[in-house]
């Protein structure tokens, strides 16, 4: 290498560095650079900046560098025509299985990423302390799509199945979780733990006390997720809405899987929500919808919405199981059934982008569009026109809108190939 060609070398790197470290490209980009990527022309709703809208988006670098009513062809190395479609920030799902070969029901997140139109995935309890490093090296230090993870409060997470993880309460080790988040607080958000009967029998709040003992004995502020369905009395879904904190995560909220004798103890019992179940979500305890195969019931959600119980974000439960239940729950379709419910596009992509980035420590960088943030942009099309939705007990609502994954750009690097969904409207 010469002399001259090292110092050009040494003066790009340093631009390069420069820019990676101030999270922008702005200032390396003069009137004549291209944008690497332009999206144009789409109708761009993201919730964060308060914009809806036709804007065409260019970014650089794999970060967006701007959000603007024109940017002309000439300024675009590659362009996707978004024209007709919905642009959004990259969806955020909250509540998914993506650790394949390591847990039972894992799937690839790369996998989901065009079905989905996600672009960051939240590991619900997949790992535990056994094999939660596992996870980290050799699936999330692989995939596209970003992935965080709730450490499960079992050492063996959610690998032991068809017997359930925490029949035997000696494998929720309150000080091996603790220092597994103390040594992981870049990519663990909190503890996961399953409180329905036929996962922990009869071991009642235990389960749940231990994983709150580990949150507060790690050295920064875990979350807890705490999946709900089958709990064994009613008397204990009121005490475990009880003892969860402000901004633990109650998943699986519109749950009406019933518990082994088949009675219904979920937070709505005989057709009424339950005080606790208020109660816990004015005190801050956040409320995700978790579909997944077996855990999001229309008649649930039509009492506990309207009684003040909304749901604070929208997240699929997708795993090798559910991702092929008549439920259907890939996320832009869970999105849909809760328009169907009444509520608006902009507070279900709101649900699935802004929301979850401020429950995961991200906000504002994911979950937005806003110049500076990493290039994740979701493209759908909302379909207009007649569709049933099906829940995970065969009761059926009938709406008129549905988002249809298109395209998902990463990074600034568009996934595969456009993806038709496998939805229609009829």
């Amino acid at each position: 290498m010469t002399e001259l060609s090292r110092r050009n070398f040494l003066t790009l790197s340093g631009s390069v560095a420069a820019a990676a470290l101030s999270g922008r490209a702005e200032a390396a980009m003069g009137p004549n650079d291209k944008f690497d990527l332009v999206i144009k022309g789409g109708d761009v709703l993201d919730p964060s900046q308060s914009l809806r809208g036709k804007r065409d988006i260019g970014i650089r670098w794999g970060t967006i560098e701007a959000v603007e009513n024109d940017i002309p062809a000439a300024r675009a190395a590659k362009t996707i025509d978004a024209t007709g479609k919905l642009v959004t920030p990259g969806l955020i799902d909250l509540h998914a299985h993506v650790f394949p070969y390591g847990s039972a029901i894992g799937i690839p997140a790369d996998e989901l990423a065009q079905f989905q139109c996600t672009t960051t995935l939240i590991s619900a309890g997949d790992a535990g302390v056994n094999n939660i490093a596992a996870l980290r090296r050799y699936i999330v230090a692989q995939s596209r799509a970003r992935i965080y993870a709730f450490i499960h409060i079992a050492n063996n997470g959610l690998s032991g199945f068809p017997v359930a993880e925490l029949y035997n309460i000696d494998y929720a080790q309150v000080e091996a979780c603790a220092m597994a988040l103390a040594e992981n607080p870049d990519f663990l958000l909190g503890v996961k733990v399953r409180m329905s009967e036929n996962v922990i029998a009869k071991h009642g709040l235990e389960p749940l006390k231990r994983g709150i003992k580990a949150c507060e004995t790690c050295g920064w502020p875990a979350k807890m997720m705490v999946h709900i369905g089958g709990v064994e009395t009613k008397e204990l879904m009121s005490q475990i809405l009880d003892l969860m904190r402000p901004g633990d995560v109650l998943t699986h909220a519109y749950s009406g899987f019933p518990n082994m004798a088949g009675v219904f103890t979920n937070i709505v019992q005989d057709g009424k929500l339950i005080p606790a179940a208020l109660a816990a979500k004015q005190r801050g305890v956040l409320f995700d919808v978790g579909h997944g195969g077996g855990s999001f019931d229309f008649t649930v959600a039509e009492v506990a919405i309207p009684g003040g119980c909304t749901p604070d974000t929208i997240s699929s439960d997708i795993h090798v199981f559910s991702g092929n239940s008549p439920g259907m729950p890939y996320l832009p379709n869970v999105m849909s059934k809760f328009m169907a419910l009444g509520s608006s596009l902009e507070q279900v992509v709101a649900a699935a982008t802004t929301a979850p980035a401020r429950i995961i420590n991200r906000a504002p960088k994911l979950g937005t569009l806003q110049a500076g943030a990493p290039g994740d942009v979701a493209i759908m099309e909302l379909a207009e026109g007649p569709v049933t939705f099906v829940d995970t007990r065969n009761n059926k609502r009938d709406g008129k809108l549905l988002l249809k994954p298109v395209q998902t750009v990463v990074n600034g690097v568009p996934f595969g190939r456009p993806y038709q969904a496998p939805f229609s409207v009829r």
